[in-house]
């Protein structure tokens, strides 16, 4: 096992990830979430998605909230694409950089793209073909520890995917846990196959993230995507829940003395806010049960 890392970087992606999962709200209410999370120390907020509005509806307006933002210069914004039209209304938007989807599951791609993986993949050589360097992009793998449709995905498969992605010209690759199949054991085998140049996307649907988190850490990993709350969720999917919670990973991270600068009690507070704004409680543990500094503190 490796050192654990001094510093890793946390994406946050619930204004999209996480909001495509609930009932729309505003374009204004969307845009006060990104703005307030861009206080907290965050360095990069996935904040749009240029998809079909009548497809996800949630993600309608996107033009409109990336025209809205106050942009803090310290952050970036980007947007998740599903294809090169995507992107070309992403650039008019003046996004900070792009993230694309590919599936290690052939069923899995046809039912949340409407596409086989062959095609997901010509739809990232275009995309990276158009952006030409001007932006970053990331290709997120989702089911790359497993599917819900096929089972197990080996982890030479996925290897080997990911290798035909770097060679798109891609600037990162994410593996996603999508449906929470992902275990320590998975995570190892997976990155003996791919390298520890690429981030984690993790779901709490078997409850398994934080501890899938910290096996990611022992191997090197230094990128990892979460959502304030625990928003998020495949509705192509069944059973799938939503993402590791960004105060509970940094609320973990803390105590163990890796560096983020993501401020928890500015996290915290916006849950307050989110919840109001999604009409349910967020699914954090931390925001429920308070950070246990609060407990230290207590008489």
């Amino acid at each position: 096992m490796s050192p654990l890392p001094y510093e890793v970087s946390v994406r946050e992606v619930g204004p999209r990830d996480g909001l495509q999962a609930e009932a729309p709200v505003s374009v204004g209410e969307r845009v006060a979430l990104i703005e307030a999370l861009s206080g907290t120390g965050l360095h990069t907020i996935e904040a749009v998605s240029f998809v079909s509005e009548k497809a996800v509806p949630s993600m309608a307006g996107a033009a409109d909230v990336m025209a809205k933002i106050q942009r803090n210069p310290d952050v970036g914004y980007v947007a998740l694409v599903p294809n090169l039209r995507g992107a070309q209304a992403a650039l008019e938007a003046d996004v900070d950089g792009l993230t694309v989807t590919v599936s290690a599951s052939e069923t899995y791609s046809q039912k949340n793209t409407n596409r086989s993986i062959a095609e997901s993949m010509t739809s990232v050589e275009e995309i990276c073909d158009f952006v030409d360097e001007k932006l970053p992009i990331d290709v997120v793998v989702s089911c790359a520890f497993g599917s819900p449709y096929e089972g197990n995905i080996t982890a030479e498969e996925l290897g080997s995917l990911v290798r035909n992605i770097w060679d798109t010209g891609a600037t990162a690759v994410t593996l996603a846990d999508t449906t929470g199949m992902a275990t320590p054991r998975r995570i190892d085998d997976v990155i003996d196959e791919t390298g520890n140049d690429v981030g984690l996307h993790l779901h709490e649907t078997r409850g398994t993230a934080l501890v899938n988190a910290y096996a990611g850490l022992q191997r090197g990993i230094v990128r990892f995507d979460t959502s304030v709350g625990g928003l998020g969720g495949s509705p192509f999917a069944a059973g799938a829940s939503g993402n590791l919670a960004t105060e509970d990973l940094i609320h973990l991270l803390d105590d163990i003395g890796v560096a983020t600068g993501v401020d928890l009690a500015a996290l915290l507070d916006i849950d307050t806010t989110l919840a109001a704004m999604i009409g349910h409680p967020v699914a954090s543990r931390i925001a429920a049960a308070g950070p246990r500094s609060r407990l230290a503190d207590s008489p």
